[in-house]
């Protein structure tokens, strides 16, 4: 899968992503997020939620293989993100590769 990690790599530095599970809940409700990946240990009743609203909102959800901390280093944070929304991918291909 070291595409799609790569894809999510260039969409954070050179696109427009928020991170966290409550932002992700936000946008997916709204339809703002044109991607929404979660990690493999997201919460479940996070994860619900999120494709949930996501549903409704006709928004893309990819569930990660990588746990929060792999995705928070994927992502070059020092920190766990268990999710992460991606408004404009930027210079990456992340859209078509999930699709």
């Amino acid at each position: 899968m070291a595409g799609i990690d790569k894809a999510i790599r260039m969409a954070v530095d050179t696109g427009k992503v928020d991170f966290g599970v409550k932002s992700a809940l936000r946008l997916a409700s709204s339809g703002e997020a044109r991607l929404i990946i979660i990690s493999s240990n997201c919460p479940k009743k996070f994860k619900e939620d999120i494709t949930y609203y996501s549903k409704l909102s006709k928004t893309a959800v990819y569930m990660s293989s990588e746990t929060s901390l792999e995705l928070g280093s994927l992502c070059g944070k020092p920190f766990p993100i268990s999710a992460l929304s991606i408004h404009d991918p930027g210079n990456s291909n992340v859209l078509e590769l999930v699709k």
